[in-house]
């Protein structure tokens, strides 16, 4: 009799909202792919990119971090950022260690596919180009802000993010992951520079369409003060849609409950709100609609349950006969 597979699970994003995703998912019974933007150019990242002209190390460190299974003692040295020491300080051991196996092996895919063996990666991770990438916002005032750590500071309206070089490559793999998954989940994080640079990619639009898998949209709780300043839920869709074109996306989780007030004075000192859940705009967008609390408040500041969202992923799986 032969064996039913484990049904395919793909994570698209990047920033700190994928790691939460990641860490949910990593043990349910699941063949899981992530999907990591390589646009990041701030910190410890930028100047790895600059010195070695690598695809950006960040966000890839920490999603080996959330599915590796290994001893704390070597995770926390994977994580370390060194404090001081002339030229150390500022980066990552992680980043050092995939830019050395870059060099070593000459290929960043296969640097990452080294490392996630040596730690023991539960599942697989592809950047989501293997190229050198740069992220550009269009504004509403007709200017162009380049660099992914630049684009929220310039605190104005994004019109559009777009990439270069032109003719930007995706990851094979990455198209095919997308391809063969049963559930495609799109993480939450900042929508202009950690989730769009991954989708506006020459490809991965179009397999998002082409795919048999269902796609979920895991929407942000908070907007974010240079990105999403006001948005709804249903903003954040359109500005999906009006990048890779309606019809991508089958179903959104969104956040339905009040925010602690004390917990809510926090943020509006940072400039952000309760993403608004308006149910009615987004179901004529012919999205499924899942809410619920899906907030962990355990934590100091407002963050994705991992467990919440890895059950509410699974069930849909469930529901699918998956």
């Amino acid at each position: 009799m032969k064996r039913k597979e484990n049904p395919r699970v793909v994570v698209i994003g990047g920033g700190t909202g994928m790691p939460v995703l990641l860490r949910g998912l990593k043990d349910l019974p699941i063949h899981l792919t992530a999907l990591v933007t390589v646009a990041d150019d701030g910190g410890s990242t930028g100047k790895i990119r600059k010195d070695m002209h690598i695809p950006a190390p960040g966000d890839i460190r920490n999603v080996i971090a959330a599915l590796s299974d290994v001893e704390p003692i070597l995770l926390d040295l994977f994580q370390h950022r060194f404090q001081t020491g002339n030229g150390l300080s500022g980066h990552s051991m992680g980043n050092l260690l995939l830019a050395a196996m870059t060099s070593v092996t000459g290929d960043f895919y296969t640097g990452i596919k080294e490392i996630s063996r040596v730690l023991n990666v539960k599942g697989d991770v592809y950047p989501i180009s293997n190229e050198n990438l740069t992220l550009h916002a269009s504004m509403d005032d007709g200017t162009i802000v380049s660099g992914e750590s630049n684009i929220p500071l310039a605190n104005k309206k994004i019109e559009r993010v777009f990439l270069s070089p032109e003719h930007i490559k995706p990851m094979p793999h990455a198209v095919e992951a997308i391809k063969k998954a049963d559930l495609i989940v799109i993480s939450p994080g900042s929508l202009y520079t950690s989730i769009m640079p991954n989708l506006i990619i020459p490809g991965i639009d179009l397999a998002l369409k082409q795919t048999q898998g269902k796609v979920v949209y895991v929407c942000n709780i908070m907007t974010q003060l240079g990105e999403t300043t006001g948005y709804s839920a249903a903003d954040h869709v359109q500005a999906i849609y009006d990048h890779i074109g309606t019809g991508t996306l089958d179903s959104i989780i969104v956040h339905s409950e009040p925010i602690e007030k004390p917990m809510l004075r926090e943020y509006e000192k940072e400039g952000a709100d309760p993403v608004v859940c308006d149910v009615d705009r987004l179901k004529t967008m012919e999205l499924e609609v899942i809410k619920g609390d899906i907030v962990d408040h355990s934590q100091q500041a407002v963050r994705h349950d991992t467990k919440k969202i890895s059950s509410l992923l699974y069930s849909m799986l469930e529901r699918e006969g998956k």
